[in-house]
């Protein structure tokens, strides 16, 4: 490196964002996941002995990925190069490898190959790096926001360690904040800004766990604010809130935390929790999901969960989704909110999801020759003299439009599928069948 290209080097590093230019460069400075970062644990021991084998990094945005991939890089001996999924090719790969064969056959030193958003290389591009990673050529670290094992080849999973990080906490955030206002090197300090309690709480709070979405909005606000007269820059939670005009809310719609959110706004359903499902919903809402995808979870739900206790809940979420359809967003979403809370607040029976899958199994299992023949077509012409419907008895011709007769086949005389429950209508329909069993 000439001096033109230090100087180059020095001065973008001294315009990066904030965000970039606090970044740790040591273990002992980073702020929050102690769980794999704590002295005792694997990855901390790890990374401190420089024993390091392949591992992928996994959590959302801004939880410090690419930082620990950075104070890897800081402190071992091996040779580390990066690369980024989403500009990167095979040539790329490539010469990163023909590099690592060299450095490992001259100076018996291996190569950490960094590949941030590992997810978006495609599954030939991922098969490529297999065997120098089998062969310890490579030691591969990767980052994703997504669920490695949706989005990693199974063969790399196996052969990697997954770390999952966490949102950072509010207390975490707070203290990254403080420092960023007064460190008068890698911070804001030479501003002489001054973060009011209020202001960084409610960043704090308000970024989601985000480290650099909060870092962001404070370098915003220190930049923005003129001083007052006592010649300091007051952020106070008025401009805090101006430099972050949304809740950063976690809800990614292709990756798992989207599986996450449906499966806690269904279960809160089934639950008869009405306020932690609209809770859900708005989540959704606010994060721009398919009002469609929303409206089948609620119908699914009120045929699975509520069922034959409240047959009218399908009916509800079923008008709720036509209406969805029909007079579309944002007015769409008032009856999604009717539907989520009736079906959380109707009464729960899984009766008839049981009934079948009851009748299910025993289509797998019980061979079954024919229906029985008093219950077959008996309207075309020669029915009769094969003995199709003979002997049928017709149900409103007796008193209370029922009559005993054998309805199941042969081999399943006697089996019981739908077992209605005491809940709602379901206790109605209890009441019929036991009247009817008695006659």
């Amino acid at each position: 490196m000439d001096l033109f290209e230090y100087m180059g080097q020095m001065n973008k590093e001294k315009e990066s964002p904030l965000a970039s230019r606090m970044r740790p460069s040591t273990l002992d400075e980073i702020v929050g996941q102690r769980h794999i970062l704590g002295k005792d644990k694997l990855l901390y021991r790890a990374i401190a002995a420089d024993k390091l084998s392949s591992l992928i990094f996994y959590g959302p945005p801004g939880t410090g990925k690419t930082t620990l991939a950075r104070v890897i890089a800081n402190t071992t001996k091996a040779q580390f190069r990066q690369i980024n999924a989403t500009s990167a090719g095979k040539k790329d790969m490539e010469a990163v490898v023909e590099e690592a064969k060299q450095t490992l056959a001259m100076y018996n030193r291996r190569t950490i190959l960094f590949i941030d958003e590992i997810h978006r290389f495609n599954k030939g591009q991922q098969d490529y790096l297999l065997p120098f990673v089998e062969d310890g050529t490579l030691i591969l670290i990767g980052a994703t926001t997504e669920n490695p094992y949706f989005e990693v080849n199974r063969a790399l999973i196996s052969r990697s360690v997954i770390f999952e990080l966490q949102p950072l906490s509010r207390e975490d955030i707070a203290a990254l904040l403080e420092k960023a206002v007064s460190d008068p090197v890698k911070g804001m300090g030479a501003y002489g800004a001054l973060l009011e309690p209020e202001a960084r709480d409610f960043l704090a709070d308000i970024c989601g766990g985000d480290a650099r979405n909060a870092l962001n909005a404070i370098e915003l606000a220190v930049l923005t604010t003129s001083p007052s007269e006592d010649g300091k820059i007051h952020i106070t939670a008025k401009v805090a809130e101006e430099c972050i005009q949304k809740r950063n809310v976690r809800y990614d719609r292709d990756g798992d935390n989207h599986y996450d959110i449906i499966s806690a706004f269904i279960k809160s359903m089934r639950g008869s929790d009405p306020d932690a499902a609209v809770y859900y919903l708005a989540r959704m809402i606010y994060a721009g999901e398919d009002p469609k995808f929303i409206a089948r979870r609620i119908m699914i739900c009120a045929s699975e969960d509520v069922g034959m206790a409240d047959p009218q809940a399908i009916c509800v979420a079923t008008a709720a989704a036509q209406m969805v359809e029909r007079v579309g967003m944002p007015e769409g979403r008032i009856p999604l909110a009717e539907a989520a809370i009736y079906v959380a607040t109707a009464p729960k029976s899984n009766a008839s999801y049981k009934a079948l899958a009851a009748a299910m199994d025993a289509v797998r299992e019980v061979p079954v020759k024919h229906v029985p023949s008093h219950l077959q077509d008996g309207s075309y012409k020669g029915a009769a003299e094969l003995g199709r419907g003979i002997g049928y008895k017709y149900a409103h011709d007796y008193p209370g439009h029922y009559v005993k007769q054998q309805y199941l086949p042969d081999e399943l005389v006697g089996r019981r599928f739908f077992e209605p429950g005491d809940n709602g209508y379901e206790r109605d329909i209890k009441n019929y069948m036991d009247f009817c069993h008695k006659i």
